[in-house]
């Protein structure tokens, strides 16, 4: 496969069980595109094939520069559909777990992955699947920007109401999430505080790899605090420690109110020291100190007139120090991006495995 209607596809940037992301080139425009492909195991899939399509109008449907946008749709000759969206050439925030990144630029960028989210919750959307990757990185206009992509397992708040299928990444997912319940905007700011936690330290605040292990959190617990190691304002524990609430209503009241807050903590930070990309981030000698639960009410959000207020007809829902960018030692499980979906298959194939067993052995032994 060369090409995909008048796209050029140079190489795949991207593949996963239901569909494979290339770069592709626009030659009668004279821009790169990224084009994702739905993958021939699930091309007989209608729910599948529903699901890749929908994905597809939404993205269409928010137009916003915070959003990658989608400009052509299509299918191949084998009948499998594909659609043509925006390319970022800079990476996303995963990229930012890996390398050197000082806290003020870190935050930045999380507070505008949160205007992002803003815009598809205006739009009546919950992401339900906010992650690292899915927070892309692009530099085509100049500046560094953040963009949300990958809205294949977001759902419009009027239908999540009675939504009861668990989607998303372990790692990142809300409480209220891996539980069934119905989600609301809130989910998705769990999910960001996460994403926060992560850009900044190199690992989630929780050793969640799979939806069980989740549901075996403690309420109480909380992630070991990043005041003290990383010179970030004790404001900032105080907001991640409440978007990571497993009560929806202790978390910030939207995503913009949250953007104030990570970018008015990275306004107290000093000026970062430019970090070369060889650079390796330092470790601590010891563990990070505990975290612990606020021991008064939740923080006062600061209210702005013209941010619209959460829906509530859902149910809950380098620094001095020289530390650029923290991987300590925390008692943290490797971390499992994989989405939840891919772990309930395997365990399908497995139980297929032993009925198929049991069949075997009865035939056998009636014969």
């Amino acid at each position: 496969m060369e090409t995909v209607g008048r796209y050029r596809l140079v190489r795949r940037i991207g593949a996963g069980s239901f569909a494979t992301v290339w770069l592709g080139r626009d030659d009668d425009l004279d821009v790169d595109v990224a084009v994702k492909i739905l993958a021939d195991n699930w091309a007989g899939n209608d729910n599948v094939r529903n699901r890749f399509l929908a994905e597809a109008r939404l993205m269409r449907r928010i137009r916003d520069p915070r959003v990658v946008r989608v400009y052509d749709i299509g299918s191949l000759p084998d009948g499998r559909p594909y659609f043509v969206m925006d390319h970022c050439d800079a990476g996303s925030l995963q990229d930012l777990r890996r390398e050197p990144t000082d806290p003020a630029t870190a935050l930045h960028l999380c507070a505008e992955a949160c205007r992002a989210l803003a815009v598809v919750h205006r739009a009546q959307v919950v992401h339900r699947d906010v992650t690292p990757g899915n927070l892309l990185l692009d530099r085509s206009s100049g500046s560094l920007r953040v963009m949300l992509a990958d809205l294949g397992v977001a759902k419009e708040m009027v239908e999540q109401a009675g939504a009861t299928m668990t989607a998303g990444t372990p790692a990142y997912m809300a409480p209220e999430q891996a539980t069934g319940d119905p989600l609301g905007p809130r989910s998705d700011l769990y999910a960001m505080a996460c994403v926060t936690y992560a850009v900044l330290t190199g690992q989630p605040p929780f050793p969640v790899r799979s939806v069980q292990d989740l549901l075996r959190r403690p309420p109480g617990t909380m992630p070991p605090l990043l005041s003290p190691v990383l010179g970030t304002p004790p404001r900032l524990d105080e907001v991640l420690i409440a978007a990571l609430s497993f009560d929806p209503a202790l978390r910030p009241p939207s995503a913009e109110i949250m953007a104030e807050e990570l970018d008015r903590a990275a306004a107290q930070l000093p000026m970062p020291e430019r970090i070369q990309s060889t650079q390796v981030r330092p470790r601590l000698a010891g563990p990070l100190p505990d975290g612990q639960l606020p021991s008064g009410p939740p923080p006062h959000w600061p209210h702005s007139a013209s941010i619209p207020p959460t829906p509530t007809s859902l149910p809950p829902t380098t620094h001095p120090s020289g530390i650029s960018q923290v991987h300590g030692p925390l008692p943290v499980a490797e971390e499992d991006d994989t989405p939840l979906w891919q772990h309930w298959t395997l365990v399908g194939l497995i139980a297929l495995l032993v009925f198929l067993g049991v069949i075997a052995l009865t035939i056998v032994a009636l014969g």
